[in-house]
């Protein structure tokens, strides 16, 4: 497993703003989608590409195109939606899935509720959407999920980690070729299983309280 967190000033400043408990939803959605293209160059840095004859108004020339079969975007349901916008604008040619999971509040173990994906994932390069990888328990199912469809490559793209789930996914699947690239790895998880400092609920900021 290979962690990398973005060491750069537009991403330190955009997370600063996300953390900020007075920004509002709509300014929310807008800095995660910006964010999310930013972490999505250094995460399909490894997209496969093969060659591709073209020609320019001067020659014929050789550049390179996505390889097929092509990449499979999954944001995990609801918050990785909010993702999903800012994923899609690097590679719009990717293919796209949902996979439902949630954490029961009360036991923390990951339910899987809904998900859409092709049956069959061979020889696939797949990119994960979930913007708190908090105790890693949503990240590690989800990756199991998709390893037993056949997946061949998981980047999970995050805005926060914290070290304790690095640790959770590292102990549990650090044999696996799975990349996690990041915004920040923050500093802790408080008593609720919430990442500290944090910016809070993703899903909640994005789309609001749902009772």
């Amino acid at each position: 497993m290979r962690v990398t967190v973005l060491d750069h000033p537009l991403v330190a400043h955009k997370l600063t703003v996300l953390r900020d408990k007075n920004t509002t939803s709509p300014v929310f959605r807008l800095l995660v989608e910006e964010l999310v293209t930013l972490l999505a160059y250094e995460a399909t840095r490894g997209v496969r590409v093969e060659p591709v004859e073209i020609d320019t108004p001067v020659t014929r020339t050789t550049g390179v195109g996505l390889s097929k079969p092509r990449p499979l975007v999954v944001p995990i349901l609801r918050a990785g939606l909010g993702m999903l916008e800012g994923m899609t604008r690097l590679i719009p040619t990717a293919e796209v899935g949902f996979l439902g999971m949630a954490r029961n509040e009360d036991t923390l173990d990951i339910i899987t509720y809904a998900e859409r994906l092709p049956d069959d994932l061979t020889g696939r390069q797949v990119f994960v959407l979930d913007p708190m990888l908090a105790t890693g328990g949503t990240l590690r199912e989800a990756i199991k999920f998709l390893y037993r469809r056949g997946a061949e490559q998981i980047t999970c793209v995050c805005l926060l980690a914290a070290p304790e789930g690095l640790a959770a996914l590292e102990e549990e699947l650090g044999d696996s070729e799975v990349n996690i690239v990041l915004a920040a790895r923050d500093e802790r998880l408080d008593e609720n299983a919430y990442i500290v400092p944090g910016l809070g609920d993703a899903g909640d900021r994005l789309y609001g309280v749902v009772d």
